[in-house]
């Protein structure tokens, strides 16, 4: 039978979407793997972020390759899930150590923050592992450009809830509120918002908790537990939502700090990237500048996301995104302009979190749908 190919272009709505599909009987020789690309951007004055979804419709791989050419002034600065370097024009992006496998069909999602000057096109010449997604040999280009390379953190290896640690996969939960290890509630005011325990949505098994976080000043809304750690506290919790995070603050984990008055540190996002902020002085962590705003990364929409963090007694902190850690999401006691210069102002900041909320708060603008799920309060490394 002969063989069809079918190649899809379509740019729209920021959307772009490049396949090559393989339809019926015996390819030749030069014919083409099939593949298949969905570029998402979320686009800002003068930088983006971009979700890319790789699919491998050919054999199955135990690495892969994908690379593009963008046409226009775009520049990668860092990027998760997947190592990611340009020369001139044209973007490497290979897989990480966990998502390299890709069976017939099998996707896998990266993502990348970059900056661009005049208008942000979506990129061309996709290639995967060498061959073009349209059936063509990719185009080389040569360049004398400096390339830059952005690499990835080794993430840590997980494993079954650590001695002392406290983990809940809320699959023990009965009702349709939180309890046992949990209290739903605020500290200072509620709102619309709500927490339940859904049995629609989970990361693994059959039962997630669910909170419908309402714009609105004061519109706050968790589901805690105490932390009686010694030593640094490391957290890891599994994240889905459902709208982008908004320019206004909001937080979806907070910890009350005895060593600051009791007042919180808020863990959430701003100017649509994620953040940390801390109430007693309202400082951010990154600054809340477009070259402070560029070192961190937006909460990928309507998939779960590995969050995980550490904050040591010794004042430092630092944040994972799905076992990568976050450039502007670190505190390590040296000071960086555009990172923690601003949250290192305070000296002799030694943080002692004695408790988890996770959540809604809303500062203005912005609602959102959110499910928790395979929480792990540990002072060790957890992993995703």
């Amino acid at each position: 039978m002969r063989t069809l190919l079918r190649v899809l272009a379509a740019v729209m709505s920021g959307l772009s979407v490049v396949a090559l599909v393989v339809v019926g009987g015996h390819s030749s020789a030069s014919a083409a793997p099939a593949c298949a690309v969905v570029y998402q951007p979320n686009q800002w004055q003068g930088g983006f972020t971009a979700n890319v979804t790789v699919t491998n419709g050919g054999a199955p791989v135990t690495a892969w390759t994908l690379t593009w050419t963008y046409t226009g002034s775009q520049v990668v600065t860092s990027a998760w899930n997947a190592t990611v370097t340009q020369s001139g024009k044209v973007v490497t992006a290979k897989n990480a150590a966990h998502n390299g496998t890709l069976g017939t069909g099998a996707s896998t999602q990266f993502g990348f923050q970059a900056t661009f000057q005049g208008t942000n096109d979506a990129p061309v010449d996709y290639a995967f592992n060498g061959v073009s997604c349209n059936g063509q040999p990719p185009t080389t280009t040569t360049t004398t450009t400096t390339t830059t390379t952005t690499t990835t953190t080794t993430p840590p290896v997980p494993g079954t809830c650590p001695t002392g640690a406290v983990c809940d996969n809320f699959e023990n939960q009965t009702g349709t509120t939180p309890s046992g290890l949990w209290t739903v509630g605020a500290a200072n005011c509620t709102g619309a918002g709500t927490v339940s325990v859904d049995t629609a949505v989970a990361h693994g098994g059959t039962r997630s908790i669910r909170v419908d976080g309402k714009a609105g000043y004061c519109n706050h809304i968790f589901f805690g537990t105490a932390v009686s750690i010694s030593g640094p506290v490391r957290v890891r919790y599994y994240l889905r939502h459902t709208t982008a995070l908004p320019t206004s603050h909001i937080t979806t984990a907070a910890l009350k700090d005895t060593s600051d008055n009791n007042r919180d540190l808020r863990f959430g996002g701003q100017n649509q990237a994620l953040q940390w902020n801390r109430e007693s002085d309202d400082a951010t962590l990154p600054a809340q500048s477009p070259a402070g705003v560029a070192q961190s990364v937006p909460l990928p929409l309507n998939q779960w996301n590995c969050v995980e963090f550490e904050i040591d007694r010794t004042g430092t902190l630092r944040t994972w995104l799905d076992s990568h850690e976050i450039t502007g999401l670190k505190v390590d006691g040296t000071p960086t302009p555009d990172i923690d210069q601003q949250w290192l102002s305070r000296t002799n900041w030694h943080p002692t979190p004695v408790d988890l909320r996770l959540g809604w708060e809303s500062y203005g603008e912005g609602s959102d749908t959110l499910w928790y799920d395979d929480v792990v309060i540990a002072n060790s490394a957890i992993g995703c």
